[in-house]
């Protein structure tokens, strides 16, 4: 998920060299964090968010075999 995650976003960014992905386990899930450069953050979250909620909802479909919530945090 942390690479599906990594693969979005370096091809929706300007800089995709900036674009890190980090990823930690907890009791019940998984958290993905997605940085970005300032620059690319409107590109990455979209008008009204619309982008953010696809992403997120891509990887969630994507972790749908696992038995942990996936959390994916823009920052």
């Amino acid at each position: 998920m942390k690479e599906l995650l990594e693969i979005i976003a370096k091809n929706l960014v300007d800089n995709p060299d900036s674009v890190v992905v980090s990823q930690r386990e907890e009791e019940d899930a998984i958290i993905l964090e997605l940085k970005v450069d300032n620059d690319d953050m409107g590109k990455v979250i979209g008008k009204q968010g619309r982008i953010a909620k696809a992403i997120r909802t891509v990887v969630k479909a994507a972790a749908v075999h696992s038995d942990k919530k996936v959390v994916v945090k823009i920052s």
